[in-house]
């Protein structure tokens, strides 16, 4: 019978022996080739190539958004895919959390609005949540009054800020971030992975940030090559 237990013990992420293939025409293209990959809680991974090399599958398989042809995706020791649809969402809801490469920001919502919304769907107590979000934003750098500004009225790098509050909102205990400078210049992107990494440490997640920028990589615990569909 297939659970839909949420495990809550915090091991972290792993991929084992992982493979992805898309439709090309009458053949199929791997994107992953047996991919193996453990990250421990606190532990800040990041996985680095150039486009096409397979990063943003990985991430989605990691995600949860894509069902790998074979191999195994445990994340804090539960088996992914032993779960059906409804317990993988709520395992996305309460273990994971996603930074994109957008923000995806709510244009019509501060930025604190922009967490609260996530705790409606929820059900939270709003006043508790209220506090929460306050203090996660100001953790991240944003002071009170930018809490208040909606996204046109942020910088590039204040929005990327609230972006990866949102993602820790829901207290995941792995954190998966793809391409979070892209948008961003050398210092922003500086200060955008150095917040990754104090985040790594104090909320111990276990953070994987795929990346093609290699100038930010000594910032990271470990630093992994994907090359084809494979990790190098």
């Amino acid at each position: 019978m297939t659970t839909t237990t949420v495990q809550c013990t915090r091991t972290g992420l792993a991929l084992r022996d992982v493979t992805l293939t898309y439709p090309d025409g009458e053949a199929r293209l791997t994107a992953l080739d047996r991919v193996s990959l453990t990250v421990a809680p606190g532990e800040f991974t990041a996985v680095a190539g150039p486009s096409g090399s397979g990063k943003s599958s990985l991430l989605a398989v990691a995600a949860t958004l894509l069902r790998p042809d074979s191999g195994s995706v445990l994340i804090d020791g539960q088996e992914v895919g032993a779960l059906s649809e409804k317990a993988r969402s709520a395992l996305r809801r309460e273990r994971l959390g996603i930074v994109f490469q957008q923000s995806n920001l709510l244009a019509s919502l501060t930025a604190v609005e922009q967490l609260l919304v996530l705790e409606s769907v929820r059900g939270g107590k709003p006043r508790a949540a209220r506090e929460r979000a306050e203090a996660l934003l100001a953790s991240v750098g944003l002071d009170a009054s930018k809490q208040r500004r909606r996204p046109h009225q942020l910088s590039g790098g204040e929005r990327q800020r609230v972006n990866i509050a949102r993602a820790l909102f829901g207290e995941p205990s792995v954190l998966l971030v793809d391409e979070p400078t892209s948008a961003l210049d050398h210092e922003r992107g500086a200060q955008i992975v150095d917040l990754l990494a104090t985040i790594t440490r104090d909320h111990g997640t276990a953070t994987v940030m795929v990346t093609h920028d290699r100038d930010l990589l000594d910032r990271v615990d470990r630093v992994l090559a994907m090359h084809d569909g494979r990790l190098v």
